[in-house]
């Protein structure tokens, strides 16, 4: 699978995220409230939110709101996405983390509009103008520059990215106005289509992606060679690996479900998909019992049965239905990788509706 635009992140500011209704009886101060919050117990909840992350929101914040209001131990994200893009950020409770870095290598699409006549630093709106020019180029001469930057191509990120170089981010030193060099990289981009030129200011652009691949140096390549210069001035992110447009939810609508839940009108598990979601390339296995806790131990087990040949490389294990581990197949046992401890409140499938 893949990764795509590891964009920067601005800050990580305080989580701004609603909390269940107030409790507190007439005459209660402040203090008391927030003590209570403070020691809140955290859960053991196991599952993906595929949030549909608004604009200006970091994704370290978002990340924060979501293990808010899920109360949960552990969080994070799978593929940062910049504030001033939206769309698609999956995010990890739980055991689910130890699946993040399948969804992270996946592959990623976006849509994104490029103003010409403007490069800026950032290779985005929110940089500085550096060059530029009155050439505006027409859907032809678009068109005709895609295939240059489809297929495996050199791509050399921003000098406002996350890149380190000697051990510092690249955009730490572009913000203290250092010289920064950084080589190009081999990127995959599997489309890359022209979808309307709304104006002759600006295009909008489709694009399926590899890990590591920025678009907004696309958008900066891309009018270099037109000889327009551009930059993205918007962003959205439609879907990473296998998660889509379909399963995004707004962080309002979370909210909203989270509290239902809290109230005893809905559960808590039916706002999260299964674990199991991050895992759609690879095979499933299942075991007995006996064999499931044997790699819960960290103990590899033989691998039986007349269609045992078929198995090769990294399968996802389950017995009755609950995952057990990420295993690899060798020499014919199961020899686990990673195993998952699913106590607490699990992400059902199929249990999308409404949402």
């Amino acid at each position: 699978m893949i990764k795509l635009v590891p964009e920067m992140e601005a800050s990580t500011g305080a989580v701004a995220a609603a909390s269940a209704p107030s409790d507190r009886q007439p005459g209660e101060g402040g203090f008391a409230q927030k003590t209570a919050q403070k020691r809140r117990r955290k859960r053991d909840v196991h599952g993906w939110v595929v949030l549909d992350k608004p604009l200006g929101m970091t994704s370290t914040r978002a990340v924060s709101a979501i293990k808010h209001l899920f109360e949960a131990r552990r969080a994070g994200h799978a593929g940062t996405l910049d504030p001033l893009a939206s769309g698609c950020l999956p995010i990890a409770l739980g055991e689910a983390t130890k699946t993040a870095p399948f969804v992270v290598d996946s592959r990623k699409t976006y849509l994104f509009t490029v103003r010409w006549g403007e490069e800026r630093d950032t290779d985005d709106a929110e940089g500085a103008v550096v060059a530029r020019n009155e050439m505006r180029p027409d859907a032809g001469a678009i068109q005709a520059l895609l295939p240059r930057f489809t297929g495996t191509i050199a791509q050399v990120p921003p000098r406002f990215s996350a890149i380190k170089i000697g051990g510092e981010r690249a955009y730490d030193l572009a913000r203290e106005g250092e010289a920064v060099e950084i080589a190009a990289r081999p990127v995959n981009i599997y489309r890359l289509d022209l979808v309307g030129t709304p104006d002759p200011d600006h295009a909008v652009l489709a694009a399926e992606c590899g890990k590591g691949t920025y678009v907004r140096a696309i958008a900066r390549d891309l009018g270099r060679a037109l000889g327009a210069l551009g930059h993205v001035c918007a962003l959205r992110r439609s879907r990473v690996g296998p998660f889509g447009e379909g399963e995004m939810i707004s962080l309002e609508g979370i909210e909203a479900l989270c509290h239902r839940a809290a109230s005893g009108e809905g559960d808590l598990a039916d706002v999260m998909l299964p674990i199991e979601t991050a895992l759609d390339d690879i095979p499933a296995l299942a075991v007995s019992l006996a064999d499931a806790a044997r790699l819960r131990r960290g103990q590899a087990v033989l691998l039986r049965g007349r269609d045992a040949a078929v198995f090769r490389g990294l399968v996802q294990v389950a017995a009755e239905g609950q995952l057990v581990a990420i295993a690899e197949v060798y020499r014919g046992e199961i020899v686990p990788r990673r195993v998952f401890n699913l106590a607490g409140i699990t992400g059902h499938a199929g249990k999308r509706e409404g949402l």
